[in-house]
C-alpha cells in the first residue's frame, strides 16, 4: 500500500506530527496530487554531501514542476479551476525556493517520507492484534512519549502557578503600599490638633492593624506558594534528568554503538531523526522551565521574604544549568564518520551535527567548527580536562568549516567535504607495537551561545579511532586494529583501550560481520566454516564447534605472530579471502559454488567418494588471497588407482587475465561440481561469450594457430595426459612441493596469443598482407 494512503489514516498525535512535515517550503497539496510520482522516485540515489549530484537533484525539481503543470492543465470545471490556479501557484513557489539549492528539494522529500514511514510503522505496531503485544522498541518509544507528556503537564502546572504567584504578589505589593499610605497618614496627624488627631487616628490604627495582619498572613501564604512550586520544580528537574539519561546515556550511546558496527559491515545506525526529536523535546522542556526558575527568582528578588527560597532557588538554577549543559555537549556528535584508515594527502569527510541547535537558535550565529588530529594519549588527557590546548599530532587542511542550518529538516550541521591530512607526527611505539597499531582520533571543536549570550558553551567530540597510513600496504594491517577496535570497544572506555583477547565466537561475530559487508552478500560464514577458521587459528584438528567455544585468541594471534609454518597472520589470510572473493568471485560466492573453506585432506576425503571430473574450489593455505581448484582423477601412473589433484592457486593477477568460471570452461576434464552438479549448469552464465567470426589466418598466424593446438594439448597431458608426459620428468617444472599444477604458463599465453589471432589483421601487423 502506498505510503500517502497509510499517512491519511494516522490519528491524534500521529497525525498532527505529520500535517507539521508540510508548510510554504513543501505544501501538503503537492504531496496529496503527485503522492504516486512523488512515491516513484529514487531520491535516496541523490548524495547529498556531494555537489556534484545537483544535476540529478535539478533534473528532479524540473520533473516535479512539469508534473505539478501537467496536473494543473488536466484541471476542468469550477473546482478544477481554483485547483489548476493553486497547482500553477505551487509550481511557481517551488521552482523559487529550489532552484538555486535543488539539493534542498531532495532532502526536504527524503525527510518527508522518512517521518511518514516512521509514523505509519509505529501506528501500524501499536495497532497489531498480536494480543495486544509491542515490540520493545515500540514499548520504549512508548514509554518515553509518555515522559513527554508528563513534562508537559508538569511544566504547564508549574507555569500557571507561577502566574498565580506573580498575581498573588503583585496584590501584596499593592496592599503594602496601602500599609505605608496609612502609616504616613498616622505620621501626619502629629502635626494636627489633639482633638482633631483622636478623632481620626482610632480609625486609621484599626486600619493599619487589619493590613498588617493580612500582610502578615499572606507573606506566609506567598512563601508557602514560593516553596509549593520550587518543589515541584524539583520534581520537573528530577523527571527531566531521568528521561535525559534514557535519551543520552541508553539511546544515544547505543546510536553511536551501532555506528562503530556499522565500521565493522554491521547494519547502518540508522537516521537520526527521532533521536533529534527527542533532544529538542528536552532542550524545549528545559528552556521552559528554566526561564520559570528565573521568573520565580525576579519574583523574590523584588519581595525579599526571609526563608530558605534563595537557597533552594539558587540550588534549582544550577541543577538548570547542568542539565542543559549536559544536553548540548552531548548532542554535539559526529553524524559521518571520518574513514578509520586514513592514507595521508588523500582528501576525505565527515559531517558533524548538533541535535539540539536548531531549537535553542543556534544557527542565528552560526557557530564553526574546526577538526584537528590528537594522538590517543592527548585524548586521555583532553577527557581528563587536562591542558591540552594547541596540543595535535598533525597537520589536517581544510579543517574548519562553518555549521548550516537546513530549514526544511531542521538540522544544524558542518559539512567537511575536502579535508586531507598533510602530515603526522607519531609518539614512541610500545613494545611490539606496530604504526598500523598506533591510534588517533579526530578531534572536532566549537563554540557558541544561546540565549543571547546567557550561556556559552564550548563543545568538543571525538571521532572512531583513525589509523593513519601513508601507504596502500599497510591498509590490510590497520584493518585490523580498526576491526578489532570496533568489535570489542566498551561504552566509556579510557581512549582507546581493548582488550587483548576476546572469546573465539566474539570473534566470529566480527569477522562474520566483516565478511558479509566486504563480500556484499547475504551468504556468511557457515558453522563449518568458522571451524575450519578455528583449527587454522588455534593450530587444532577438531571438528567440533563445541570445543571452541571457552576458546580465546589474543590479538598477538590475531595479527601480530604468523600461523605455524607461514609469513603470514591469521588476519592477513583471511583479509585475503575477502579481497579475493570482493573482486572476483562474489557471484560465485553467492551462488555456493565456492566451498573456500576447505583444507587439502578435508577436500580429498571428500572427492575420492565421487565420480571422476568431480572437482571443489577451496581457499588456497598456502598462498594470501588465493584459491584453488581440487579434483578427482584416475592416476596415469597406477591403473585403477584414483588421486584428487590441485591446481596451483589463482589470485587476483590470474582473475585479472581471465574469469574463475573462463578457467573451469577451459578445463575439460573438470565436470562435475561437487557434489554433483553439471559444470555448465553452474557457471555457463558466467562464460565470456565467443567472439565474433575469425577473420581469414595470414601464413604468420597460422603458425601461432598451431603452436594454440599444441599448448592445449600439453594442458591435458598436463593434468590428466600419457604416462609418457608424467614419467618423463616434465611434471617435476608443473608442479609445486605438494603436487599442485601451475598453468599461467600454458594457459594464459595461449589466451593471449588467441586473441591477438581474432583482431582484424591489419590492426595486428600494421595494414600488411602476408
Amino acid at each position: 500500500m502506498a505510503v500517502w494512503i497509510q499517512a491519511q489514516q494516522l490519528q491524534g498525535d500521529a497525525l498532527h506530527q505529520m500535517q507539521s512535515l508540510y508548510g510554504q517550503h513543501f505544501p501538503i497539496e503537492v504531496r496529496h496530487y503527485l503522492s504516486h510520482w512523488i512515491e516513484g522516485q529514487l531520491w535516496d540515489a541523490v548524495d547529498l554531501e556531494n555537489p556534484q549530484e545537483e544535476f540529478k537533484a535539478k533534473r528532479l525539481l524540473d520533473s516535479l514542476i512539469q508534473e505539478l503543470q501537467n496536473k494543473a492543465e488536466h484541471q476542468v470545471g469550477e473546482d478544477g479551476f481554483l485547483l489548476k490556479i493553486k497547482l500553477g501557484h505551487y509550481a511557481s513557489q517551488l521552482k523559487s525556493t529550489y532552484d538555486r539549492c535543488p539539493l534542498e528539494l531532495v532532502r526536504c522529500i527524503k525527510h518527508i517520507l522518512y517521518t511518514e514511514q516512521r509514523l505509519v510503522r509505529e501506528a501500524t505496531n501499536s495497532s497489531s492484534p498480536v494480543g495486544g503485544m509491542m515490540d520493545s522498541m515500540s514499548q520504549k518509544y512508548q514509554q518515553i512519549n509518555q515522559a513527554f507528556e508528563e513534562l508537559r503537564l508538569m511544566t504547564q502546572d508549574t507555569e500557571n502557578d507561577l502566574r498565580k504567584l506573580q498575581h498573588n504578589q503583585e496584590y501584596f505589593i499593592i496592599q503594602y503600599q496601602e500599609s505605608l499610605r496609612i502609616q504616613a497618614q498616622l505620621t501626619s496627624l502629629a502635626t494636627l490638633p489633639p482633638a482633631d488627631r483622636q478623632l481620626r487616628e482610632p480609625a486609621l490604627l484599626n486600619k493599619r492593624a487589619t493590613v498588617e495582619t493580612w500582610l502578615t498572613r499572606e507573606a506566609n501564604t506567598l512563601q508557602k506558594y514560593r516553596l509549593d512550586l520550587a518543589e515541584k520544580h524539583q520534581k520537573t528537574l528530577q523527571l527531566l534528568r531521568k528521561q535525559q539519561t534514557i535519551i543520552l546515556d541508553d539511546e544515544l550511546i547505543q546510536w553511536k554503538r551501532r555506528q562503530q558496527l556499522a565500521g565493522n559491515g554491521g547494519p547502518p545506525e540508522g537516521g537520526l531523526d527521532i533521536l533529534q526529536s527527542w533532544c529538542e523535546k528536552l532542550a524545549e522542556t528545559i528552556w521552559q522551565n528554566r526561564q520559570q526558575i528565573r521568573r520565580a527568582e525576579h519574583l523574590r528578588q523584588q519581595l525579599p521574604i526571609p526563608g530558605p527560597i534563595e537557597e533552594l532557588l539558587n540550588e534549582l538554577n544550577s541543577t538548570i544549568t547542568d542539565i542543559i549543559s549536559a544536553l548540548v555537549t552531548s548532542t554535539f556528535i559526529i553524524e559521518k564518520q571520518p574513514p578509520q584508515v586514513l592514507k595521508t594527502q588523500t582528501k576525505f569527510a565527515a559531517t558533524v551535527r548538533l541535535l539540539v541547535g536548531g531549537k535553542l537558535n543556534v544557527h542565528m550565529n552560526p557557530p564553526q567548527v574546526k577538526a584537528t588530529i590528537i594522538s590517543e594519549q592527548q585524548a586521555k588527557a583532553l577527557l581528563k580536562n587536562e591542558n591540552t590546548r594547541n596540543d595535535s599530532s598533525g597537520e589536517i587542511l581544510n579543517n574548519n568549516c562553518v555549521m548550516e542550518y537546513h530549514q526544511t529538516t531542521g538540522t544544524l550541521s558542518a559539512h567537511f567535504r575536502n579535508m586531507s591530512l598533510k602530515r603526522i607526527k607519531r609518539s614512541d611505539r610500545r613494545g611490539a607495537e606496530s604504526v598500523t597499531e598506533e591510534k588517533f582520533t579526530i578531534l572536532f571543536e566549537s563554540q557558541f551561545s544561546v540565549g543571547g549570550n546567557e550561556l556559552v558553551f564550548q563543545v568538543k567530540t571525538l571521532s572512531l579511532p583513525v589509523v593513519v597510513i601513508v601507504h596502500g600496504s599497510q591498509d590490510n594491517n590497520a584493518t585490523a586494529t580498526v576491526l578489532w577496535d570496533n568489535a570489542f570497544a566498551e561504552p566509556g572506555r579510557v581512549p582507546f583501550l581493548v582488550p587483548d583477547k576476546v572469546l573465539w565466537p566474539q570473534l566470529c561475530d566480527a569477522i562474520n560481520m566483516k565478511y558479509k559487508a566486504e563480500v556484499q552478500s547475504n551468504r556468511g560464514l557457515s558453522e563449518e566454516n568458522l571451524v575450519f577458521l578455528a583449527q587454522k587459528a588455534f593450530s587444532s584438528s577438531s571438528n567440533n564447534p563445541d570445543d571452541y567455544r571457552n576458546m580465546t585468541m589474543t590479538w598477538s594471534q590475531f595479527n601480530r605472530e604468523s600461523l605455524p609454518g607461514r609469513n603470514f597472520t591469521f588476519w592477513q589470510w583471511f583479509d585475503g579471502v575477502m579481497e579475493l572473493t570482493k573482486k572476483h568471485l562474489k557471484p560465485h560466492w553467492n551462488d555456493g559454488a565456492i566451498l573456500g573453506f576447505v583444507n587439502k585432506q578435508q577436500a580429498q576425503d571428500m572427492l575420492m567418494s565421487k565420480p571422476n571430473g568431480t572437482f571443489l574450489l577451496r581457499f588456497s593455505d598456502s598462498e594470501i588471497g588465493g584459491i584453488t581448484i581440487a579434483w578427482v582423477a584416475e592416476n596415469p601412473n597406477k591403473a585403477g588407482e584414483r588421486m584428487v589433484w590441485n591446481l596451483m592457486p589463482y589470485t587476483t593477477k590470474d582473475f585479472s587475465i581471465r574469469s574463475l568460471a573462463d578457467r573451469i570452461s577451459d578445463l575439460n576434464h573438470l565436470l562435475f561440481l561437487y557434489p554433483d552438479r553439471p559444470k555448465d549448469e553452474v557457471f555457463s552464465k558466467y562464460y565470456t561469450p565467443p567472439l565474433c567470426k575469425q577473420p581469414p589466418l595470414c601464413t604468420g598466424c597460422s603458425l601461432f594457430h598451431n603452436l594454440i593446438s599444441q599448448l592445449r594439448s600439453l594442458r591435458n597431458e598436463q593434468m590428466f595426459g600419457s604416462d609418457s608426459f608424467l614419467s618423463c620428468g616434465r611434471n617435476d617444472s608443473m608442479l609445486d612441493a605438494d603436487g599442485d599444477f601451475d598453468l599461467d604458463d600454458t594457459m594464459d599465453v595461449a589466451r593471449h596469443v588467441e586473441e591477438l589471432l581474432r583482431r582484424p589483421v591489419e590492426n595486428q601487423w600494421g595494414g600488411q598482407q602476408s
